[in-house]
């Protein structure tokens, strides 16, 4: 049953005027007044009529791209291709059925995902595409799929690029899902095949759907090669950030000095991880090897250039942005999943002799 602005203001015990003027901001209203109005939105969940012309149709022109930090190539890459195919064929020159697509960086803050979410459906969002990993969160989960869920009755279509399938959600047009274990696995039997076998793991932040499936392949390919024992002690999570990588890497060299090869979290991390390496005066790969996630833009200009694992991104951002817009049907299911590629090249090579 659809919420009303009057229903809102029996919630608030206020007058349906002043809930309008608390809305559309045109009116002073005392603070505590206001607060008690916004309470009552969040708590029945009321969408707020966006511009007048959406009034006019079940959804509006605007699409929504939520990615955890456009400065990172991974989600800048989906994003910009997911906006290309959002936005219609260049040099148009005109409005037709192309879409404003708005990109909204959430910081990877689950609260700031549900929010941008929120202001999408008051704006009657044609389509919402989310990318990148998701959060291992109960409460996150059922909050995400509540909401989804409500896009979805509203006319939005729901994208998802880059992350896996949401737990009991019927709310999703599609899952485009990176094969990370696959590539986690591929990954670290290159590097049994060299010869290694201590081999340190800089992972990302241990509660990311991304960050345990890629572990997970990396683990895989370890017990198939008969390395059973416990790898927490050669294992460091932390952010996928530079500077992670650089310090994840130094604690792993305290613990295991004799460490013949480290991977990544992805290629950030693993430039951060060969800085380190460098300032201890070790050589790549003569003395130990290394190896990142993803294909971003600079790993193949890295010195040594390095090995990864190549994910399609711009490819995934732009199949993202088709369904969004109803351009592409969707796949059996509606799930997707993304070959990922090996990459061998010059950081990786056989562990030293002796």
């Amino acid at each position: 049953m659809t919420v009303t602005l009057a229903d809102v203001a029996a919630r608030a015990r206020v007058s349906p005027a002043t809930v309008s003027r608390v809305l559309n901001g045109n009116y002073p209203v005392a603070t505590s007044t206001r607060d008690r109005v916004l309470r009552a939105v969040d708590e029945l969940d009321y969408v707020l009529n966006g511009p007048a012309s959406s009034l006019a149709a079940a959804t509006s022109d605007l699409v929504g791209i939520l990615v955890n930090d456009i400065a990172d190539p991974f989600f800048g890459i989906m994003a910009g291709a997911a906006q290309t195919e959002i936005g219609g064929q260049e040099g148009s020159g005109r409005a037709g059925g192309e879409k404003l697509a708005v990109v909204c960086n959430t910081g990877g803050s689950p609260e700031r995902e549900l929010t941008y979410l929120t202001l999408l459906q008051r704006q009657r969002a044609a389509a919402v595409v989310l990318t990148g990993g998701a959060l291992e969160d109960p409460d996150h989960i059922a909050a995400m799929a509540a909401k989804l869920a409500r896009l979805a009755d509203a006319g939005t279509r729901v994208v998802l690029c880059g992350r896996p399938p949401l737990p009991g959600s019927e709310a999703i047009v599609a899952a485009l899902a990176f094969d990370n274990r696959g590539g986690g696995r591929r990954l670290t039997e290159h590097l049994l095949a060299l010869g290694h076998r201590r081999i340190g793991y800089v992972a990302g932040p241990p509660e990311r759907t991304t960050t345990r499936h890629r572990l997970e392949g990396h683990r895989a390919a370890l017990a198939a090669a008969g390395i059973e024992e416990d790898q927490s002690h050669v294992t460091v999570h932390g952010p996928y950030a530079r500077r992670s990588g650089y310090d994840a890497t130094l604690e792993l060299l305290r613990r295991d000095p004799d460490l013949t090869a480290i991977v990544a979290a992805n290629d950030t991390v693993a430039l951060g991880a060969c800085a380190a390496l460098r300032d201890q005066g070790l050589r790549i790969p003569e003395d130990i090897s290394v190896a990142g996630f993803d294909d971003l833009p600079f790993s193949v200009d890295a010195v040594p250039a390095l090995t990864t694992v190549r994910l399609p991104l711009y490819e995934a951002g732009a199949r993202a942005g088709r369904l969004a817009m109803g351009n592409e049907a969707p796949p059996p299911g509606g799930i997707a999943t993304i070959a990922a590629e090996l990459m061998a090249r010059a950081s990786t090579a056989p562990p030293r002799k002796g």
